[in-house]
């Protein structure tokens, strides 16, 4: 937990970059997570492989932040 705590920026950086990448024409995780609320229709293993590649970055940045703003900081009584 010290380790996804202490490297929030790391995790925002792999999100922009890899969680993103490729951008064009459209974030790929972006398309991925449309196709799945539409119904996932026609997806197979290596789509569902291709989304957690992407989305692990930016899952890892929000539990990060969520776990900065749970624990208070050690120095205050």
């Amino acid at each position: 937990m010290k380790f996804i705590k202490e490297n929030t920026q790391l995790f925002l950086i792999a999100s922009l970059t890899l969680g993103l990448a490729p951008f064009t024409p459209e974030p790929h995780l972006w398309g991925k997570i449309k196709w799945i609320m539409g119904g996932a229709n026609g997806m197979n293993a290596t789509d569902w492989f291709d989304f957690l590649m992407h989305g692990t970055p930016w899952f890892l940045l929000i539990f990060s932040l969520i776990l900065k703003l749970k624990t208070k900081p050690s120095g205050d009584n």
